[in-house]
């Protein structure tokens, strides 16, 4: 028997749900409901997290900013003031001017260093930072490198241990890749490793090349890095350690542009370490496919060469 009824209402005939209906229909529009609550209370969640991240990314450029500020303008007032200091200095007094001008350039390189990373943090903001593949010496390039950081490794007596791994001693003669984008990049390691060591020791670099891809391992044996830190590190802005008064240079940019050459060219960046044991960080780069554009015996472009002084 058929439980429904029927009205007449303007004419059209409208059809009255039976109880067993009417409660089904109850049951999808509550479920209904349900979802839709759910998915607002998701989408609530999310708009959380998006304005929490927005505002923890306001807080970090601030504090960037107020970082870089006081490592742009602090070198810069040494430079200023180590250069009024060595006009006055008698013509007798050469010692002294020596290690006035080794101040200069310690200032200076780090100027120079920041500024690098600042360029092209920018240039990848625009998406105007494209590969120039060279066929690179890859051990004249790391030659250069140790040598740019001489007077860096001098001031904290650090040794570099270097080792090439490379099965075989050509492979490194003419790896295709960009010099100046994998030179920074360990330029940045070397620099970390530099700044976060403890005085009178050493640092472990490694190399190999083998089967069209480049590895490379800098180790130190310094401060080392916090566990929860190292899963933001390579974040823009963020540092290894974030204390407002630590003694450590840096304003956390490095590990960021280091992670977007690596982006560009393929290849990827991991890091181990333990609080008071140090850091290692491992690269890996493969050879590029794009076209070859030329040779490069030693990208020198990046830092100060011999010609500097």
């Amino acid at each position: 028997m058929d439980n429904q009824s029927h009205d007449i209402i303007d004419g059209e005939v409208c059809t009255r749900l039976s109880d067993t209906e009417l409660l089904e229909e109850l049951r999808r529009r509550i479920t209904r409901n349900n979802q839709t609550v759910e998915e607002l209370t998701v989408l609530n969640t999310e708009l959380r997290d998006v304005n929490k991240k927005l505002e923890e990314s306001e807080s970090l450029k601030s504090h960037f900013i107020s970082n870089i500020t006081n490592e742009i303008m602090n070198p810069f007032t040494s430079i200023l003031g180590l250069s009024r200091a060595i006009l006055s200095v008698d013509k007798e007094a050469w010692k002294k001017v020596i290690q006035m001008v080794a101040l200069i350039h310690s200032e200076a390189f780090s100027l120079d260093f920041q500024f690098r990373n600042i360029f092209f943090a920018a240039k990848i903001e625009a998406g105007e930072q494209t590969p120039e593949v060279l066929n690179v010496d890859i051990l004249a390039l790391v030659d250069g490198l140790l040598d740019s950081f001489r007077y860096e490794l001098r001031k904290k007596r650090l040794l570099v241990n270097f080792k090439d791994e490379s099965p075989s001693k050509d492979a490194g003669m003419a790896f295709k890749t960009d010099p100046l984008y994998v030179k920074l990049i360990m330029a940045n390691l070397l620099n970390n490793a530099i700044n976060f060591s403890f005085e009178n020791n050493v640092i472990d670099f490694t190399l190999r090349i083998e089967n069209g891809e480049m590895t490379f391992a800098v180790k130190d044996y310094g401060v080392g890095i916090a566990e929860d830190r190292q899963k933001i590190i390579f974040d823009r802005f963020a540092r290894g350690d974030n204390g407002i008064n630590s003694v450590n240079r840096g304003h956390g940019l490095g590990l960021s542009v280091s992670k977007a050459i690596l982006d560009l060219l393929e290849g990827t960046i991991t890091v181990e370490s333990e609080l008071g044991k140090g850091a290692l960080f491992v690269v890996r780069i493969p050879e590029s496919e794009l076209p070859v554009e030329g040779y490069a015996a030693e990208s020198n472009e990046i830092f100060f060469d011999e010609e500097s002084f």
